[in-house]
């Protein structure tokens, strides 16, 4: 049997998705994520900066650039060659699955878009 790499959480799943526009703050991240998905997903900062230190060490996102805005740090990241990887492999798991229960609409009550 082959291992496969674990799913990704939706907060990190949309948190790699926007950086692939380029780097953000940790704000910037929140804000939008909380766009793409037209308000439904809000990050609190918690959540976010713990999913940016475990996709740190796993080698999704680097930090990058600093800087002091208003007497604070902020820090910008950016998604890795590998976080690319594993957000392309986790949109075909999303999308593969999704077209199971897509092809039988009649069954689940959904309209086809």
């Amino acid at each position: 049997m082959t291992r496969q790499s674990p799913s990704l959480t939706e907060p990190q799943y949309f948190i790699l998705a926007v950086l692939m526009d380029g780097p953000l703050h940790g704000y910037g991240i929140i804000k939008a994520a909380e766009q793409a998905t037209e308000g439904r997903l809000r990050i609190a900062v918690g959540t976010l900066y713990g999913a940016l230190d475990r996709m740190e060490r796993a080698g999704l996102v680097a930090a990058g650039d600093e800087e002091i805005v208003d007497g604070r740090a902020r820090r910008y990241y950016r998604i890795t060659e590998d976080g690319n990887q594993a957000l392309g492999r986790e949109a075909l798991r999303m999308w593969q699955a999704a077209a199971v229960v897509l092809g039988r609409t009649r069954d689940v009550g959904v309209a086809p878009a």
